[in-house]
């Protein structure tokens, strides 16, 4: 999807407003660890500002908002993860084709991945996760229990 500023590059206007609901294919997030992205609310605008160069380009002020399903770390269950990204910098510079359109659907996927985090999980509480011979245990446990390794710990802890 584009964004016509065509308008705004010849000064008939001095913004151009970005506000509604997109949503972005499966293929952009079939290599990454969302599972799903329900549709992106957006609202901001575009408007022309001098760069470090005094030269005009396209900046974007406003807020992205969305929920991607991700694998819950531990758990490995579906779970929603709610973002909210607040952007107000120059548009990258490919995503202006034609000079007169904003390609919208790679601006937004761009700055959503940046979001993904590194491991998410909702699980409280870890008893229910062992097995035969192991089970997962807090990290504040870890450090009450009787550890193999706490002989070590207290030589770090003293340095």
């Amino acid at each position: 999807m584009e964004i016509d500023l065509s308008l705004l590059h010849r000064g008939m206007v001095e913004d151009v407003p970005v506000s509604g609901t997109y949503e972005l294919s499966p293929s952009y997030f079939e290599n990454t660890d969302i599972l799903s992205l329900k549709p992106l609310t957006v609202q901001g605008s575009v408007f022309r500002k001098e760069n470090d160069d005094l030269e005009l380009e396209d900046y974007f002020v406003g807020t992205i908002q969305g929920i991607m399903i991700l694998a819950d770390s531990i758990s490995l269950e579906e779970v929603e993860y709610p973002f909210s990204i607040e952007y107000d910098d120059f548009l990258p510079k490919n995503y202006i084709k034609n000079e007169n359109t904003l390609d919208i659907l790679g601006f937004l996927w761009e700055n959503t991945v940046l979001e993904v985090p590194l491991q998410f999980t909702k699980v409280r509480d870890l008893s229910k996760f062992h097995g035969d011979g192991w089970r997962l245990i807090h990290e504040d446990d870890l450090r009450k229990e009787n550890n193999p390794f706490s002989d070590l710990l207290k030589d770090f802890e003293e340095e």
